[in-house]
């Protein structure tokens, strides 16, 4: 007897807190997901850093042989100076003094990066004025950012998403949540097709150093606001129509941020992951007053249930059981006679 209500009320608890636990596993799973990617970048990138530093070395060692009036002090000095500077997004080299960071189309890249918080990192502000107003505009900028795509995202879910598969269940009878994940599904191809393949053949092409994957890959770490800076366009030493292609980047990012935020939306809008959701929120739960009413509402319909079964009761007692039971059907009024 012991062990089943021990066993019950085990059961109650976890029940209680279901949503509890489940937060539980998800924080662990977040942590192991972390500890797995650090596992992955470090046993594939550790080989090749170390291969690069040993090439440095290298390099550099045969430089001083090669100069032996200039001392390892001042080498160092100098690189140290140019790497400072190319942090900056300002270069050394002769062949890069024709592109400057902080032209109108090249400040309105910067803006726009800053704005979507990708960040690449490869220009920054170089005065304390910039920094400064840098913080100013973004502590505006991002808030105003996050409205405005908030307002536009709203505005083409309506006519991507909700009315097309209105319009479809009217039309073939299907299920909403299937015609939901089937346009979702549809949707994210489009916009895979439209933001990311095209566009990296496109960078692949414009791009003399970047292959396919170079220009899949910065696609996707600019669309989805990572931004780590190793690729940016734009920045090569010949690069033609360098002020127009800066513009087109914009723009792109922008067009392509917004199309990434309808597909996640879309996604977000389906019942099975609106349920999956639900399992690691916390449950809402009532206020006093919401209590009292629910309170006052099961007394005034406990009440009322009172009244209609005392007045069934004095409904019995005045009329007997033959009369209450008695079919007019069977009853001899006046047409019988």
């Amino acid at each position: 007897m012991l062990q089943c209500l021990s066993g019950s009320s085990c059961a109650r608890v976890i029940e209680g807190y279901r949503s509890t636990w489940y937060f539980l596993v998800l924080v662990l799973g977040y942590v192991l997901y972390l500890l797995f990617g650090a596992l992955v970048f470090s046993a594939v990138e550790l080989p090749y850093e170390e291969q690069l530093r040993q090439e440095l070395r290298t390099v550099k060692q045969q430089f001083l042989e090669d100069n032996e009036c200039l001392s390892e002090e001042r080498l160092e000095e100098f690189l140290t100076r140019a790497l400072e500077a190319s942090n900056y997004g300002v270069s050394v080299l002769n062949n890069a003094t024709t592109n400057w960071n902080w032209d109108f189309t090249s400040a309105l890249f910067f803006a726009s990066t800053v704005l979507s918080t990708t960040g690449y990192g490869h220009t920054v502000p170089l005065s304390d004025g910039g920094k400064a107003f840098c913080i100013i505009y973004s502590v505006v900028g991002i808030p105003f950012t996050l409205l405005f795509l908030t307002a536009v995202v709203q505005r083409i879910m309506e006519f991507s998403t909700r009315r097309p598969v209105e319009y479809l269940h009217r039309r073939w009878g299907m299920s909403k949540p299937t015609l939901a994940a089937l346009h979702a599904t549809l949707l994210a191809i489009i916009t895979i097709s439209c933001f990311f393949l095209i566009p990296a053949i496109i960078f692949s092409v414009l791009e003399e150093d970047w292959n396919f994957l170079e220009s899949f890959y910065f696609c996707f770490i600019s669309l989805s606001t990572i931004g780590l800076g190793d690729y940016v366009p734009g920045e090569g030493y010949h690069q033609r129509f360098r002020e127009l292609y800066k513009l087109g980047i914009t723009i792109y990012l922008i067009l392509g941020l917004i199309a990434m935020l309808v597909v996640l939306e879309t996604f977000c809008e389906l019942q099975h992951l609106k349920k999956l959701r639900k399992m690691f929120y916390l449950r809402k739960q009532k206020t006093e007053d919401q209590l009292n009413i629910v309170d006052h509402d099961h007394l005034s319909f406990a009440s009322v249930s009172d009244q209609a079964a005392s007045f069934r009761e004095d409904k019995t007692d005045m009329f007997p059981d033959d009369i209450v039971s008695a079919s007019p059907a069977t009853s001899n009024g006046p047409m019988d006679r």
